[in-house]
């Protein structure tokens, strides 16, 4: 492996293990992980503007470089217009820069066994979490698996009463929901790759079933239903997009996942019933469409406090509220990535919104071009999987979703680079 190979890996690490450490060990190890992982994700950065590996890709490293001076431009703007604070400014460039960096980064550099690499460690942490949740799905709210060191059982959140909302190694319940989409796609990666031993076939499996254990007991309805989704669309991509000698074989394997993923829900019947149970109060408290363009477009009451120049570039960050606060618990601005990208940039946030556009519409013609070649689905999957966070997921909000979103980034970029990688090659089977 090389090392950024090695260092995409470690910060995938951390983010999924920090959680643990400061729920369960110390509360106050929040900002020294967090220092830790971003000083890893700079060098990483640095490191590969150093060797010249952004020259691999001149156009879009242009476009991140004036991009990047466009933000910090006009966050000093805003500090001498508005009297804003400098820290607040340097959070923000954190949060809306340095992750985008870090997946560019490793995607211009890693190999093909870095990036095989990276994808067998994410399947080992779906079967390595889906146990937790599991165990901490079946213990009540007030157990210690379910809380942190310094909160009471009030503040644990449930699917309904009695019930978690299951959290794994992470402090939040969105930072599980994160991870099992980011892990998805590489999932049925796995899943479908050709396997020479038994025990690959074993590990393939492994890796799908705590997928789908992992998604029924997390108690969040957007993970059952991204993870429903993605499983139905890869399944379709296989029969539509495998050239015709092949098709017996996709058919074989689409009833093996879908009969896998229906044994485990079986199983299950009890988170099942509970995630029936979330789906049915939140229809009777919330309209669904008006729920999807808030998270699409941002809340209503967003454009009564928008200003051109914005409110501050990082001031909508969980970051930026503790360090001014010493709380986390709300988000300062708003609470949709939409309403605070617009309140906190201004015009640049329309921006910013275009240029997100931009990079969807790109990368996913280019993954249903590779689809539509070769029948490779994991381009696609993982693009239509990033195109979702990029638009909705809490990414200049939210920590662990701003590193989640960057290393979802690097794995859509490596899929482009390595559309049809053998997850499985012959140099891995022991002689």
């Amino acid at each position: 492996m090389s090392r950024a190979g090695s260092l995409f890996i470690v910060v995938f690490l951390l983010v999924v293990f920090e959680g643990a450490i400061r729920k369960w060990v110390a509360s106050s190890a929040t900002l020294p992980l967090i220092l830790l992982r971003d000083l890893l994700a700079m060098y990483l950065v640095f490191y590969v503007w150093k060797r010249g590996y952004f020259r691999r890709q001149k156009s879009v490293t242009a476009v991140l470089l004036a991009w990047s001076c466009c933000v910090a431009a006009w966050g000093m703007l805003q500090v001498m217009l508005t009297d804003g604070n400098p820290l607040i400014l340097l959070i923000g460039l954190r949060f809306w820069l340095l992750y985008l960096w870090f997946g560019y980064a490793a995607a211009v550099t890693m190999n093909e066994s870095d990036y095989r690499a990276a994808m067998l460690v994410s399947g080992a942490l779906l079967i390595l979490l889906a146990p937790l949740a599991v165990l901490q799905y079946y213990s009540p709210p007030g157990a210690f698996i379910n809380s942190q060191v310094d909160s009471v059982e009030d503040e644990v959140f449930v699917a309904v009463s009695g019930v978690v909302r299951t959290t794994g190694t992470f402090s939040f319940t969105s930072g599980y929901t994160t991870f099992l989409a980011v892990a998805a796609p590489l999932a049925l990666a796995v899943a479908s790759a050709r396997k020479r031993t038994v025990r690959q076939l074993a590990f393939a499996g492994a890796v799908f079933a705590t997928l789908v254990v992992g998604t029924v007991v997390s108690g969040s309805r957007g993970a059952v239903i991204f993870t429903g989704v993605l499983v139905g669309l890869f399944v379709l991509g296989q029969l539509l997009f495998s050239r015709t000698a092949d098709k017996g074989k996709a058919l074989v394997g689409a009833v093996a996942l879908l009969g896998i993923a229906g044994l485990f829900a079986l199983v299950f019947q009890g988170a099942v019933d509970t995630t029936q149970q979330r789906f049915q109060q939140a229809s009777e408290g919330e309209d669904f469409v008006e729920r999807l363009l808030t998270t699409f477009i941002g809340e209503s009451n967003i454009y009564n406090d928008f200003t051109w120049i914005g409110h501050g570039i990082g001031l909508g960050s969980n970051l930026a509220n503790y360090v001014r606060t010493g709380s986390t618990s709300f988000f300062v601005l708003a609470e949709t990535e939409a309403g605070r990208t617009l309140l906190e940039g201004g015009l640049l946030g329309y921006l910013f919104t275009a240029l997100k556009v931009l990079v969807i519409v790109v990368g996913t013609g280019k993954s249903l071009a590779i689809a539509l070649r070769s029948g490779a689905m994991v381009p696609l999957l993982l693009w239509l999987t990033f195109s979702l966070a990029f638009l909705a997921w809490s990414g200049i909000g939210q920590l662990t979703s701003n590193a989640m979103l960057g290393i979802l980034f690097g794995f859509a970029l490596l899929s482009l680079r390595y559309p049809a990688m053998d997850i499985f090659p012959r140099r891995l089977v022991r002689s």
